[in-house]
């Protein structure tokens, strides 16, 4: 329906249906007129259809009228009536009773989110019945309008919007942001008044406390004397107790309810729980200590004389009088810093246990294997939260006592980034003739870790940094031969797995050939870590049998259940089969898990000049293979090898397991004898592993972990080793039962590596 109205501009102000509202103007005689807001000088585009209702005269003369809101109009062209007054054309909009779901479904979450909001302001009940009393939708929507929490903006989109269920909807978004916002007051509101309520309780609390404290004489005075006792009994250095009664004093002006007395008091705490003066009474017996050795490891013939070595030395200096009782001898290194190296499974860690027993100190092992923070060595600074003394302070914690074996697990496995490098806190720490006055920074006192006996472990010394290493002394865990491991096995690995698996000793056998079996056939490690995981499948298959009631104990083991447990045959002596073509030898070499045999492949076809290396070398193995191919080429008259044979040939050198990266010198010998056989048509004799750097004057120089190289010879089958001549000294060391089933071949010259290497029946040269 469309007509004209006088137009009534609102500034500010918007005017819904079913409102009445009071202004100071003269509406002449009209008897309806048109409500349009109005914001700097810019009208809505829709304005409320009001009725007049009265018509007063305010004091001074001015005239006012009453009007009601009737519905929306949608205002169109304007113009100037007779008196001057505005006039626009009107298509009023009375609401329409939609009857779809839609708008019922808004009509009830409005009803519901208006009584949520009435609830948090605190309603009498009188505005809730006004709303419960509106059955029209669209006049349900226009009581959002009411709300003074609308801006001018939101009020004059809701008076726009002249779709009831759209109005719906945009009524409900407007509450909904105001419960919202009222709902979050609120809860400010009730975390304020918790919090303050619960100061209040903690005051009543702390005062209730005190007074008890006070009838039980439990006050802070008695706390003080609580710590006085205890550092007085802690037996600290002089120094040392200075700071504490300094720390105390600082503790008793503060007082117990200060902020900062929890921070003294874990700080006394820990000067406490130091051990400054308890010892642990060192048993000095080389011969007992020997025999606890003994009965702990098998082998370790090295690492056991060098702890009884050290106890002799002490024994003797106390026996004279010689005792480390003062600062001056600890400066001169009192300590004793032994590093066990070597290969996983080899004993480095347990040896530490019986080094403590046999020595009657107390054993704690710390664990360096991927820290990067230097604090966890030397400790946090007590200006950060949560800070705590370093990984020594609390393994003295631990021990008990000031002159522990202290056991540094995997040393060779620090890193170091942003928050600075361990290792290099460890060079204070590992050196005799430093750590008397070690430095925590937690603490902030000198430590003396002089009388702790420190022993580090680690797989490689490559790792380790220099300076660190040369402060300790390296003893070599170079693994195990056969028959150590079957003594190992008989002795320690089998009885252990048969406890651990819910059998009794008498309840199992298996002969020694059964497990020298396992220990050739399904292993191949210098330690003996895999032999026990081995061993423990086999008897665990056996108890099964036996709680499953399929075998009657005493239950004997042989080399048929053995495949049946652990399946086919892992390892195999593979040399004579390898080695039976020309262009193969065997090279020793030694990884991070031990010495392991590895097998260089050669080979020739037409092509180019180009030298074809893989199986993942490293620089120094493939500059080895490019010294090889050089020194055969430079004497291969003297090889019998034909000039023609190199031309227009690509020679290709593979070393077998691709997958593993591989490097070091000591490939030399070994490619130089796999191209010499390769070109000669001569093969390498099948019982021969060779090691060795050479250079390309053809002389072999010495090599490293030849102990390693050996023993994986030995297992592997070579009865031969051709060695450099430098490292003869070195055979010391291969146990006496390996060298008398061996023959070892030093050698000065690859001349003498070929003469040896190479079957002496000649076949014709490789050629195009």
């Amino acid at each position: 329906m469309k007509t004209t109205l006088r137009l009534i501009p609102l500034d500010d102000t918007v005017v819904f249906p079913n409102m009445d509202v009071t202004l100071a103007v003269d509406v002449g005689d009209e008897e309806r007129v048109l409500l349009v807001p109005r914001h700097d000088n810019e009208f809505a585009s829709v304005g409320t259809v009001a009725a007049v209702s009265d018509r007063v005269r305010l004091p001074g003369g001015a005239n006012a009228v009453a009007l009601s809101g009737v519905h929306r109009g949608v205002a169109g062209a304007a113009h100037t009536g007779s008196q001057g007054e505005l006039r626009v054309e009107v298509d009023e909009r009375p609401d329409d009773e939609p009857l779809d779901g839609r708008t019922r479904e808004l009509e009830r979450d409005y009803r519901a989110v208006v009584d949520e909001i009435l609830e948090h302001r605190g309603d009498d009940g009188r505005v809730a019945a006004f709303v419960r009393s509106i059955t029209e939708p669209g006049t349900l929507a226009d009581t959002s309008g009411y709300a003074p929490d609308l801006t001018f903006a939101q009020k004059v989109e809701l008076l726009e919007t002249v779709d009831v269920t759209e109005r719906l909807e945009l009524a409900l978004r407007f509450q909904r942001e105001r419960l919202a916002e009222l709902q979050v007051r609120s809860r400010i509101r009730e975390d304020v008044r918790e919090g303050a309520d619960q100061q209040q309780r903690e005051y009543f609390l702390r005062k209730q406390m005190e007074s008890i404290q006070k009838e039980l004489g439990e006050d802070d005075a008695s706390v003080i004397e609580e710590y006085r006792q205890k550092i007085e009994e802690a037996g600290m250095p002089e120094e040392v107790r200075a700071q504490a009664d300094k720390e105390l004093g600082r503790l008793e002006r503060v007082g117990e309810q200060s902020a900062e007395s929890s921070v003294i008091r874990s700080y006394l705490d820990w000067l406490i729980v130091v051990p400054w003066s308890k010892r642990s009474e060192e048993r000095l017996d080389p011969v007992a200590a020997r025999e606890v050795l003994d009965a702990d490891h098998a082998g370790l013939e090295d690492v056991k004389d060098r702890i009884t070595e050290h106890l002799a030395v002490r024994k003797l200096r106390k026996d004279r009088g010689i005792e480390d009782d003062g600062s001056d001898s600890r400066r001169r290194g009192g300590g004793t810093i032994l590093t066990l190296v070597g290969p996983p499974g080899t004993g480095k860690t347990s040896i530490g246990e019986s080094i403590a027993r046999a020595t009657g100190r107390e054993f704690v092992r710390v664990s360096l294997g991927g820290i990067r923070d230097e604090a966890e060595i030397r400790g946090h600074r007590r200006t950060y939260i949560g800070a705590l003394p370093g990984r020594l302070v609390r393994a003295l914690r631990d021990a008990g006592t000031i002159n522990p074996v202290i056991m540094l697990d995997e040393v060779d496995k620090v890193g170091a980034d942003w928050r600075g490098d361990p290792s290099a806190a460890l060079l204070e720490v590992l050196d005799p003739a430093q750590n008397h006055s070690f430095r925590d920074h937690y603490l902030d006192v000198e430590l003396d870790l002089s009388e702790v006996m420190f022993i580090a472990t680690g797989n490689l010394t490559d790792t380790i940094p220099a300076p660190l290493l040369d402060r300790m002394e390296v003893i070599r865990f170079d693994g195990y031969t056969t028959d150590e491991k079957l003594a190992i096995a008989r002795g320690y690995l089998t009885p252990r797995q048969i406890e651990r698996n819910g059998l009794r000793v008498d309840e199992v056998e298996i002969a020694d050939e059964v497990i020298q079996g396992v220990i050739t056939e399904y292993t191949r490690e210098a330690g003996v870590r895999q032999l026990e995981r081995e061993l423990g499948t086999v008897i665990r298959k056996t108890a099964t049998r036996i709680a499953s009631r399929a075998a009657t104990p005493p239950v004997t083991i042989d080399g048929q259940a053995v495949r049946e447990a652990l399946g086919r045959q892992k390892f195999f002596q593979e040399a004579a089969e390898r080695t039976a073509v020309a262009g193969v030898a065997t090279g020793l070499a030694v990884t991070g898990a031990g010495g392991d045999v590895l097998f260089v492949e050669t080979t020739s076809m037409p092509g180019s000049r180009d030298f074809v290396l893989t199986g993942q070398l490293g620089d120094v193995m493939k500059e080895s293979a490019r010294i090889a191919l050089s020194y055969v080429r430079a004497h291969a008259s003297e090889l019998e090898i034909e000039e023609q044979t190199f031309e227009n040939r690509e020679f290709h050198v593979h070393v077998p397991a691709g997958a593993i990266p591989k490097d070091g010198p000591s490939a030399g010998v070994t490619m130089i004898t796999a191209l010499a056989s390769l070109l000669s048509g001569r093969p390498v004799r099948h019982t021969v592993g060779m090691t060795g750097e050479v250079t390309l004057q053809g002389r072999v120089l010495p090599i490293g972990g030849l102990k390693q190289k050996v023993l994986a010879a030995h297992a592997a089958g070579l009865t031969d080793v051709i060695l450099p001549e430098r490292n003869r000294g070195d055979l010391d060391d291969v146990p006496v039962h390996v060298r008398e089933q061996m023959r070892f071949h030093p050698v000065m010259t690859i001349g003498e590596v070929l003469e040896l290497a190479l079957e002496p029946a000649r076949e014709k040269a490789v050629a195009a």
